[in-house]
């Protein structure tokens, strides 16, 4: 069984990301890397366009599978030695979350709908992850 998850990070992580084909979430941490098997979904929220911008982008800017192996950890320099872990990235669009507020199970009729955002990763419904998907304009099924 795979689950899906709402991973967090600028546009900019985002894109570095998908060009490694890696993700890697809460400043590198490795615990929540563990929560996550091989073959779930990961979607990223981007809230803004750059780290620690106020350029807000509110919008799901990536999605993909997550690939075998335990999470690694990289040399990135200035003993910053984050956590990741592989995802296979899919071809999809930037979808703003504005239009899907009323159709996610973790955002429909919260006033507060950024509240979950706040902790850099957790999991969604298959439902929530299959509007997403349709959303951002998967080709391949997004299970």
């Amino acid at each position: 069984m795979t689950g899906a998850w709402i991973a967090v990070a600028s546009a900019e992580h985002v894109r570095r990301g998908r060009e490694g084909g890696f993700m890697q979430v809460c400043h590198g941490k490795a615990a929540p890397l563990r929560r996550i098997r091989s073959g779930d979904c990961v979607i990223y929220y981007s809230p803004t366009k750059t780290f620690g911008g106020k350029d807000k982008l509110q919008a799901f800017t990536a999605i993909g599978h997550v690939r075998e192996g335990d999470p690694y950890q990289v040399e990135m320099g200035e003993n910053f030695r984050p956590f990741r872990k592989d995802v296979a990235w899919l071809e999809a669009s930037d979808a703003p979350i504005e239009l899907l507020l009323d159709k996610l199970a973790f955002t429909m009729g919260v006033k507060n709908w950024g509240y979950n955002f706040r902790f850099g990763l957790f999991p969604i419904s298959d439902h929530d992850r299959e509007i997403i998907g349709h959303a951002m304009k998967v080709e391949e099924h997004v299970k």
